[in-house]
């Protein structure tokens, strides 16, 4: 009998930021990345998305190239280290309704697996705490002396993610169609789309966009809304979005 999974991304939809914000602040406190690079390369996308001037791409973007590049030569046994730090510290800053999701799942007896963008030592350490089964991330690869090389292999966007998503489903013998899926992002939309019960959370407005052209996905489509102590479920059929500019 095929099991039914509930499939989570991380960044904005468990942890209400992105857990490559808080690892890069460590890398800047251990000195491994330069306070100038935060400061002048980081900060600036920062303060733009802050003021809602920018796209949180933007500001992501840069984290990852940097992080990419002041990590090459860093042994992976260093960056464990501080993503054990990291979820430790920060791990229970999360969505009140994610959380209560992931026990219902629980609960049910559905297998739980989250696929996020996020270096895979964050997710593998996230997915920890949360008791998840299994786990899929941005893979930061390192050579045969455990050093990062800046090689990646991505999990942050939609065609990332479905490949991850059928791979599970063929590991674990899951049954899609009853399966959930969780996202806030349009890199979500393909898990949104090969499962039966998506739901988006804080959804982007991108996200919003390309969902409402799927009419089928539409139907199946819930939104939640957390704002400070309040879930609010929205209609998206009914959802009036208002012009940016």
């Amino acid at each position: 009998m095929k099991q039914t999974a509930a499939f989570f991304d991380i960044d904005g939809t468990i942890y209400r930021e992105g857990l490559i914000t808080e690892v890069f602040k460590k890398l800047v406190t251990h000195e491994i990345i330069d306070s100038r690079r935060w400061y002048d390369d980081v900060r600036p996308a920062y303060q733009a998305w802050d003021r809602r001037q920018g796209e949180y791409d933007d500001y992501l973007s840069r984290m990852v190239d940097i992080f990419k590049e002041a990590t090459i030569g860093i042994s992976r046994e260093h960056i464990d280290h501080i993503a054990r730090l990291v979820i430790r510290q920060k791990g229970e800053r999360v969505y009140l309704f994610t959380r209560r999701e992931i026990e219902k799942h629980r609960a049910a007896g559905h297998r739980l697996i989250a696929i996020s963008g996020s270096p895979d030592a964050l997710v593998r350490e996230m997915a920890a705490k949360y008791g998840f089964d299994d786990w899929r991330g941005t893979i930061y690869h390192t050579d045969a002396a455990g050093l990062y090389t800046g090689e990646i292999t991505p999990m942050w966007d939609s065609r990332s993610k479905e490949k991850a998503l059928f791979e599970l489903a063929e590991q674990y013998d899951l049954d899609l169609s009853a399966s959930y899926s969780y996202g806030d992002t349009n890199g979500d939309l393909t898990m949104f789309r090969h499962t039966g019960h998506p739901c988006a959370i804080n959804p982007t407005r991108e996200l919003l966009e390309n969902i409402r052209k799927d009419e089928e996905l539409c139907r199946r489509m819930r939104v939640i809304v957390e704002r400070k102590n309040v879930i609010y479920s929205l209609d998206i059929n009914h959802l009036d979005l208002v012009d940016n500019d």
